[in-house]
């Protein structure tokens, strides 16, 4: 798909064939300009010359599930990401959408971190997992369609936050996607930087922090980022957001199994977490290697002992385990070797 001649082309049409491109393309979801019927036969035609809409990707599912599809999409250069589609219960669908291909973060949990990085995404690249699985979803019936975006697959989205919050305005823009901006989450390792832009944002997207330990001691043996951003200055920046904002943030802490799931990882947890607008969400391990996962069992009582203390916290329900597409899973091994 290359979108990058599409402005030069149109400049020298009406300025109506701007809104009736962008309406065929964002709000139709037309996989071929063949099926802008609006626009005149010789600028579709030339548009399928020089702008194609073609996306280069495969499903991968090596399990098969009901609620969640992983698929590879492949760029001009060669280089892939891979992105999910959620399915939940209820009838909604939630896009899990990557923002580096790779990611340099090395995050002894994650497999992603693993392959190395290869490069920042474009905005247009980004947008572009958006659409293979809006065409996906409309595919199965006109009714279907993207509910929720979370900028939570591959790679540290406010390492590339230029190209990340110009695809957060293009599926904002009511002249294209037209989602909601509550409808979009961010997820970051702590990037303190990025924070404090976001909460300059005109923007109501939803804020969550990668957080896995209550120490800094721990936390920079299972993420090296964080020996340039400590605890203390993620909190001042969070606190910061939160006065500007007023929006809840909440903070992801993955249940490894005797490494950040014991009665003193629960007791510093409840100093850190017992503010207000702060949210922890616990989410069972999934394993990508050296880790155990926390037992059922043991999140439980370690969610118990944090409500107890008045601590606001939720535990995750992984859907995508069983098709490797869980947190910390994505890999995008099959093609940027």
């Amino acid at each position: 798909m290359d979108l990058s001649k599409l402005s030069s082309i149109l400049q020298t049409e009406p300025k109506f064939r701007f809104r009736q491109a962008y309406q065929a393309l964002y709000q139709d979801i037309i996989s071929d300009w063949s099926q802008a019927s609006v626009l005149p036969l010789s600028l579709r035609e030339r548009l399928n010359q020089d702008c194609p809409l073609d996306i280069k990707a495969e499903i991968l599912q090596d399990s098969g599930s009901a609620y969640s599809e992983k698929a590879l999409i492949t760029f001009s250069d060669g280089i892939s990401v891979e992105t999910v589609l959620m399915r939940n219960r209820d009838g909604r669908h939630t896009v899990c959408l990557s923002s580096q291909a790779g990611c340099p973060l090395g995050c002894a949990f994650c497999a992603t971190g693993e392959s190395g990085f290869s490069r920042n995404l474009s905005a247009e690249e980004i947008v572009q997992q958006f659409i293979f699985w809006a065409r996906r979803l409309k595919m199965e019936s006109q009714e279907e369609k993207i509910d929720n975006v979370v900028f939570m697959g591959m790679g540290e989205p406010f390492l590339n936050y230029e190209q990340f919050i110009k695809a957060v305005k293009i599926l904002h823009d009511p002249e294209k996607f037209n989602l909601g901006s509550r409808r979009m989450s961010v997820s970051t390792a702590g990037i303190v930087e990025g924070i404090k832009k976001l909460g300059s944002e005109k923007l109501q997207i939803n804020l969550a922090i990668s957080l896995h330990a209550p120490f800094d001691s721990l936390r920079q043996q299972l993420m090296p980022v964080a020996q340039k951003y400590p605890l203390a200055s993620i909190f001042k920046a969070t606190d910061e957001y939160i006065r500007k904002t007023g929006r809840r943030v909440m903070f992801e802490y993955i249940m490894i199994r005797n490494v950040n799931d014991g009665e003193d990882d629960a007791e510093a947890l409840i100093v850190l977490m017992k503010k207000p607008l702060y949210l922890l969400n616990l989410i069972p391990y999934n394993p990508t290697g050296k880790f155990q996962a926390s037992s059922p069992s043991r999140i439980e009582a370690f969610r118990e002992k944090l409500e107890a203390a008045g601590v606001a916290v939720t535990q995750r329900h992984s859907q995508g385990r069983g098709i490797a597409a869980a947190c910390g899973q994505l890999a995008g091994k099959s093609k940027n070797k």
